[in-house]
Formats: C-alpha cells, structure tokens, sequence
C-alpha cells in the first residue's frame, strides 16, 4: 500500500559524515561529460518492493535504488527531464513506475522501468500537470496516477495503453490507494473530498466528506472495509460500504502528513510531527511511537513481511525501524536541498558549498563531504575563498556575513551592518579586503582580520546581485537589478562609470583574466570592453532564459552560462561560438564557477546536487 505526501521545495539540512556510504554514489547515474555529482537531490517519494530487498526513492536528479540490507546506493535511473515526483513497485517486483514533474523542462509522464536491470520499458503520456500518486492494482494489470491536472488515469501495466480517466475531482489528486481485491480505487484531492471508483467501469461509487486536508494521505485496510485518512491533526477512519466514519482520534502534534496499514491491518502508522506513531488499527489505541527525525515525517510505508517501517522527512533522512520492538535499524542520509553558490579553493582541492544554512566543504579528489560550517539562520547566496587558502566567507538571507577557517571549521568573524539579503561576496586579489553585495542596494568593503567595514557604496537604484574584483584589484564592479552595471575605485570608492545595456536585472558578472572585458549576465550575456566602455558581443540573445550566470575559464579561452532549463553552455571567447552544451541538472542553474587549473568546471543546481565536468 503507498502513502503520498505533500511536495515541497522548502527542504531542511542534516549533515552526513565522511565514507557514509560503501558505494559511490557520485559515480552513479552521471550525464554525458561529467565525471562527479555531489549531493544526491531531494526527495519526494519512496517506495519498498515487495521482497523487501529494495528501496526506490524519487528524487529532484532521479530515482535512487538501495540494497535495503547493506544501505547502500546500488543504482540511479534517469530518463524524466524534471523531477521525479512519485515511485511505486508492481505486485511482482519487476516493474517500478515513476511520475514526473514540472520544472522548466516541464516532464508529466510516467515511466516503467525493469527494477532489476535498470533499463526504462515505457513511457505513458496522459497527464498535463506534475503526476503526484502511483499505485499499481493487487493483480499488476492496472497502473492508475493521480494528478495536479485533477484527474486520475488507469494505465494497462502490460502494454502502457491508458484504459480510461476518472473525471469529478476539482483540484489536484495527491494521494491513490486500492482496495485489497483491487474493485475499488480511492483518490484523495485538495478540494477536499475523497471518491471511490470502480476499477472495471471507471464509474464513481461515493464520494467522502468532511473536512479532510488538502494533502491527506490515505490507505486501505487489509479487508477493504476501511479507509484510513489523515485529516489535519487527526486520523479518520471510514467504512467504505456506508461512507461513514468509524473513528476518529488525535495522532500528532503537528499535520499528519501519511498513513499506512500493516500487511495483516492490525497495526495503522502515521507520520506528521518529528515522529511515526503506531496504533491499533481497530480500536485506535496509540501502541508505540518511533522518535529520531528532527523535522516531520511525510512518508511512511510497511515491508511486505510488516516487521520493518521505512519513514521519509524533511530533516532530509530516511530511516527504518523494528516494528515489534521500535529499535532504529537504519538511517539513509547524504539527501541535499537547493545550492546556491559555490567557490573552488585557490590549490583547487576544496570546493565549497553554500545551502539552506550551512556550508559544505568537500574534497574534490576523494569526492567526500568533509566539514560542515554552521552558523547561519537561512539560506548562503554566496560563497568565496580568501587567496591564501585559509578563509572561507559566507553570505545569507539572514543579512549577515560569517568567516570561516577553513583548516578547522571553526568561525572566525561575523560582519554586519547589511539591511538586507546578501547577495554576493568576494575577496580582493590580495585578500585583505572583502567586497559584499545586497538587497538594501549597497555594497560595503570590509576588513578580512577585524571585520570592520571599510566604507559603503552607494549608487544601485535596487539590489545588487553581483561584484567582482578586476584582476589588478583596482576596480570593483557590481551588477544590480536596477539593470546596470557600476565601476568603483577599491581604494576611495569612488563612483568611476555606469554600464547600461541589460533591458532586466544583471545577475551575475564576471571579468576576463586579462581584466580587458567585463561579462555579465541576466536576460541575455553582454560581453563590454572595459577600455571603450562598448558591448563587444552579445551572448544569450536566442536562448529563451532569464537569470543567465557568467564565469571565465582561468586563461579566458572560455566562457561558462548557467541557465534556467538547467543547462551549462560553454563559449568559445575566441571563435565567439558556442562550444558545448553541458545537460545534466533537472532545475536552474544557481552557480558555475571553474577550478584554478582550468580543467573542472563545477555547477550547482536547484536540483540540491552539485555537477563536476571535465572542461574540454
């Protein structure tokens, strides 16, 4: 039986140690060109098979397997061209569907692959909008998906011909379930309602009210009889033959967010708060509760023999438990939210992630997670080494500028004075100065050992998104969403020259090494010469993407754009043509930065995932 849950973007952090995993994952599932991924993604569904041997997550990269008995990563299926929203195993284990998701290559179809050799089988196409809810009937003949477009569609799981659609509901169809003699298919949606429908004739049979939330979860008892419904802080339980509730009763302190039968129906759990509880499913006496998450559970899902439970949260974990005893068995880590930003170490050997509110360091060469640095309150825009090497800085929605030491992990400085987000932050090529950009339209210089501030810039009309530093170290360039660009003298901060040529924001800019050309990013790519103060090329004018992010190759030979639709292109500065299209990430492109010898380029996606690629 399979629980659906409610998908979010709004994922929280956990740390996971190094040598985690025995398999590599980095190495699993890598598109054409790279040659390592960091992070795995965030998760939207899991799904058990029915021998218990494998667990199938649905993630933003793709659909991760796992040896449940070792723990370990054991494939990465790839084939959506968005998110994975949704998994579920046939009756038999052979088969597992997966449904996609929106995003800007938008993908709502779904997919069979073979679970056991990874190959797709079958791509089904029918829906319009993300397909949230899989469930295959008890047989294996019937696959029905539930969607945003507030439909449901049965499917013949033999030859992926759709068999009908089951129309009446008025918003997004989020949970699925069928009865135990597979007569009957329950759909839960956000308008509230609940309907059942017979398989064979796609008629509707009942419909039940009652004030259900719109992301309720719902499962079948083992007879038939009963439906159970979580229900805002509660857990209903309905007779399916008279449409009445039997019960209901408390079950969390927070939304329960999933619920789900044991095997033999004795035993009902639920997710909601930080924990699973389990309860009697008859009488709806609280039995045991399973303590460990740190952030609420929105999936729970029995074993086929019922002696294990997996739990899915946002604290970003998956972890199994004894149903008998409540013993934590197991916990899958190492899942990752949206990156932001990222910074190469000047000897290359570091690379530095900025997340929700933390900073990953990570050894590029044993493509390890190394140290975590905590300290801020929300999301890091923006990451940058000091040239010796020894100092990360930080900058976050929470106004605030931390610096690290890199050796240690330990903080070093905190820099305030901001009003606003940070949106951008760079050392001077010296590394005595740091240079920092924000939502309250200033730019303030500040000194790296005492975390004074130097003098603040004023001028930006709205935020300043970008600046960097010339190569010499005596201009600094800013880029704002007032959609121009500014010089100002690093030693007095004088207002030296406006760039104006971006019809929107400028999001990002980058100079060239030889300091002569200034790149810069937003609707479109502007390359200017800095001398005649002219647009020298301009990059980006037929690719239909806003939030375009520049960086230079360190002998300038190259420059990378990170888009919207996920894609890196890489410009050939001396040809003035596109070289190479990198294809890999599901969502935007949130950072491109290459390392110091040129021959890695790394880019970090709202995928939650990190792409190293070989730099031809």
């Amino acid at each position: 039986m399979k629980t659906i849950f409610i998908i979010t973007l709004s994922f929280l952090f956990v740390s996971f140690p190094p040598n985690a995993f025995a398999e590599d994952y980095t190495q699993l599932g890598l598109p054409e060109g790279a040659k390592a991924r960091f992070g795995k993604g965030f998760i939207e569904d899991l799904a058990y098979s029915p021998d218990g041997k494998t667990l199938a997550l649905a993630s933003s990269v793709g659909i991760w397997l796992y040896d449940t008995h070792a723990g370990t990563e054991v494939a990465l299926l790839r084939g959506h061209t968005s998110l994975t929203r949704s998994v579920a195993f046939s009756p038999d284990g052979v088969t597992l569907a997966s449904g996609g998701g929106g995003g800007y290559r938008e993908d709502y179809t779904i997919r069979l692959w073979n679970s056991k050799t990874g190959k797709q089988k079958s791509v089904l196409s029918g829906h319009t909008e993300d397909v949230h809810s899989l469930a295959f009937s008890p047989d294996g003949n019937t696959l029905a998906s539930g969607s945003d477009d507030e439909t449901v569609l049965l499917w013949d799981a033999a030859n992926g011909q759709l068999k009908r659609t089951l129309s009446g509901h008025t918003g997004a169809v989020r949970s699925i379930a069928f009865s135990r003699d597979g007569k009957t298919l329950a759909s839960a949606s956000s308008d509230q309602t609940i309907r059942l429908w017979n398989v064979d004739t796609g008629e509707h049979k009942d419909s039940l009210l009652g004030g259900m939330n719109t992301g309720s979860s719902i499962a079948f008892s083992a007879d038939g009889k009963t439906l159970a419904v979580s229900d805002n802080l509660r857990i209903r339980l309905w007779d399916t033959k008279t449409g009445q509730y039997i019960l209901t009763f408390p079950a969390h302190a927070k939304k329960v967010n999933a619920v789900a039968f044991s095997p033999d129906g004795h035993i009902l759990a639920s997710g909601g708060d930080e924990t699973v509880q389990l309860w009697d499913a008859r009488t709806g006496q609280h039995k045991q509760t399973f303590s460990g998450h740190t952030d609420p559970v929105y999936s729970v899902v029995f074993s086929a023999d019922g002696k294990t439970l997996v739990s899915g949260s946002w604290d970003l974990t998956i972890r199994s438990w004894d149903v008998n005893t409540g013993e934590h068995k197991a916990t899958i880590s190492g899942y990752t939210e949206l990156v932001f930003s990222l910074a190469f170490s000047p000897d290359g050997k570091t690379l530095a992630s900025g997340c929700s509110d933390t900073v990953w360091l990570w050894d590029v060469d044993a493509k390890q997670h190394t140290l975590t640095l905590s300290g801020h309150k929300s999301g890091i825009n923006a990451v940058a080494y000091s040239s010796d090497n020894r100092t990360v800085a930080s900058g976050s929605w929470d106004g605030m500028i931390q610096l690290w030491n890199t050796d240690t992990g330990e903080h070093k400085l905190t820099l305030e004075g901001h009003t606003g987000d940070i949106r951008s932050v760079t050392f001077s090529p010296e590394g005595q100065t740091l240079a920092s950009g924000s939502n309250d339209g200033t730019i303030r210089l500040w000194h790296v050992n005492t975390g004074k501030k130097i003098q603040t810039l004023l001028g930006h009309e709205e935020s300043v998104y970008s600046v960097a530093y010339s190569p010499d170290g005596q201009t600094l360039a800013s880029g704002s969403s007032d959609g121009t660009i500014r010089f100002w003298h690093t030693v007095t901060g004088e207002y030296k020259s406006t760039f104006s040529g971006h019809t929107g924001p400028v999001f990002s800019i980058a100079y060239a090494p030889d300091g002569k050309t200034l790149a810069s990013g937003g609707s479109g790519v502007h390359l200017w010469d800095i001398e005649t103060r002219q647009h020298q090329t301009i990059l980006g004018q037929n690719i239909d993407l806003m939030r375009l992010l520049v960086a230079y190759s360190p002998n300038g030979d190259l420059l990378a754009i990170g888009g919207e639709d996920g894609a890196v292109r890489l410009w050939d500065t001396k040809m003035e043509v596109n070289k190479q299209i990198l294809e890999g990430h599901m969502l935007p492109i949130k950072s491109v930065v290459f390392s110091p010898d040129g021959r890695t380029l790394a880019s970090s996606s709202d995928d939650g995932t990190i792409l190293l690629w070989e730099v031809p």
